[in-house]
């Protein structure tokens, strides 16, 4: 008995070590945020992501989109996140494919990195951060009538407290009144 719950716990942490796992640094002009990525899970997500990121493309690009409770409590399904990464539309990449919560086991969860979409597969630079958990927003959820829901790529490890002041900022219509400047966004081991 205890032989197989050590292989077992063996087994697991290697698996777990075997994952890859890409980090980035968010550095805002509010202080900066920490994700870590899961290309072997959503591996499409991330590399649309990445290729943003290697290209310099969101260097002062912002966070200029706010959902609160407040804001949101006029719709039936309410969710609460901060939306990023607006670039100039001459220098967007194409839209890449949906990869669903269902496909890649990855929820919206508090603190969960997720493209931006308006329909499914169009999805190409802006992103968002779930303050809270979110489920909404996973495949099947109500947020849209879809039923896709948004491709989750991420978790924040560090700066959730940055995420909530940029949450907090004042906003009409969703959108905040002074968007928060995304200095750089950058890899780091």
């Amino acid at each position: 008995m205890r032989l197989t719950f050590a292989l077992c716990l063996l087994s697991s942490l290697l698996v777990r070590c075997a994952e890859k796992t890409t980090f980035c640094k968010i550095e805002t002009s509010l202080g900066i945020i920490e994700v870590e990525l899961y290309p072997e899970k959503a591996p499409q997500t991330v590399a649309n992501f990445l290729k943003y990121v290697d290209a310099g493309l969101y260097s002062n690009s912002s966070f200029f989109r706010t959902c609160t409770p407040a804001n949101e409590a006029g719709r039936d399904v309410r969710i609460e996140v901060i939306q990023g990464g607006d670039i100039p539309p001459e220098k967007e990449m194409e839209p890449i494919e949906i990869e669903t919560t269902k496909q890649t086991g990855l929820l919206h969860k508090d603190g969960t990195l997720s493209m931006a979409r308006d329909t499914p597969n169009s999805a190409t630079c802006s992103f968002f951060v779930c303050i809270g958990d979110q489920p909404a927003l996973d495949y099947n959820g109500p947020r849209n009538p879809d039923g896709y829901g948004f491709a989750a790529f991420g978790q924040v490890t560090k700066g959730m407290d940055v995420v909530k002041k940029i949450q907090g900022k004042e906003e009409e219509g969703q959108y905040l009144i002074e968007p928060v400047q995304i200095i750089s966004i950058t890899r780091f081991d």
